[in-house]
């Protein structure tokens, strides 16, 4: 007993050296572009918290005109303001998008080309699909899709849909998908989309972020030749809201808190893919840390990709 109290002082010492360089390691890759934004046109869902609003501030910071667009105004104004004054750039706008309701996605994408109250916008030049949920209990959107599997893959598959033209009109243009390391463990369950067969929230989860590098895959393949390139990410192990469904998650955030990625560090490979120069010809590559990553056999199945996309088309009536 006397020997572990001696021990204490010098393990606590230990930390108080080794914490710093834990986070460090953990931090992962840093975005070294140093491209400027000036003129150029961003959306960022999901930006007014975490990920999202790092993204969209240092877009920001870049000179861009950046559209946050999320489904509580009050917290995406808050955090517009914020960014305004942390970057001495007033063209940061919020506009009111509800990945789980396709009216509220197809009013968002109607309400941003005609201008929604600013100046009418003719272009869009990166396209930051960073919303989602996360370990939900069961429930459904209001087009009656799995909340996963319809806002993660659908709500982005549809925006996305929507925009195209005009990311075409502006290429060279870029999306970002945000994906996750856990579409390892994921599979597309065509015969339970909706999850009304069985359901299991780790699962639901696990495939719609497969479904969003199967997304990528298949939208670089469409896009090919068309000046507008796409990038599934994994932000890493990042402390955001997105675990708040989840009691066991939450607690092991806390207690493993030394290798959590800050949203700043999070947001690190999003901003790499959506501004780095010479990555054009890695167009449906999947990254992680700024680099690009390993994808699971199921990610690079083609068949599935192009069987995913043809189903979502369906289901959205597109």
């Amino acid at each position: 007993m006397i020997g572990i109290l001696v021990l204490l002082p010098s393990f606590f010492s230990f930390l108080y050296v080794a914490v710093p360089c834990i986070r460090k390691y953990f931090a992962g890759g840093v975005c070294t572009s140093t491209v400027q934004l000036p003129g150029k046109v961003v959306v960022v869902t999901g930006a007014n918290t975490g990920i999202g609003k790092e993204t969209a501030k240092e877009l920001a910071r870049r000179g861009a005109r950046v559209y946050i667009a999320c489904r509580d105004i009050l917290k995406g104004e808050s955090a517009a303001s914020e960014i305004r004054a942390a970057t001495k750039n007033q063209q940061v706008f919020v506009r009111k998008l509800d990945l789980s309701d396709t009216k509220s996605i197809r009013a968002f994408a109607e309400g941003f080309l005609a201008g929604d109250g600013a100046a009418e916008e003719k272009q869009l030049h990166i396209l930051i699909n960073n919303a989602g949920v996360m370990m939900c209990p069961y429930s459904k959107t209001a087009d009656g899709f799995e909340t996963h599997f319809g806002v993660n893959h659908l709500g982005h598959f549809l925006l996305t849909h929507l925009l195209l033209e005009t990311l075409k009109e502006s290429a060279p243009s870029r999306v970002v998908n945000v994906s996750s390391m856990i579409h390892h463990f994921g599979s597309i369950y065509f015969r339970n989309l909706k999850g009304e067969k069985y359901y299991n929230r780790v699962f639901a989860y696990c495939q719609s972020k497969l479904a969003n590098i199967l997304f990528t895959r298949e939208l670089a393949y469409r896009l090919k030749g068309t000046g507008v390139t796409t990038y599934a990410v994994h932000p890493g192990i990042v402390r955001s809201e997105l675990v708040r469904h989840s009691f066991v998650l939450c607690l092991l955030w806390r207690l493993f808190a030394p290798f959590v990625k800050s949203a700043q560090q999070g947001a690190q490979t999003s901003l790499h893919c959506a501004l780095a120069e010479g990555i054009e010809s890695q167009s449906g590559r999947y990254f992680s840390d700024c680099k690009k990553a390993w994808v699971s056999p199921k990610g690079r199945n083609n068949k599935t990709a192009r069987r995913l996309w043809d189903v979502s088309c369906e289901l959205l009536g597109i």
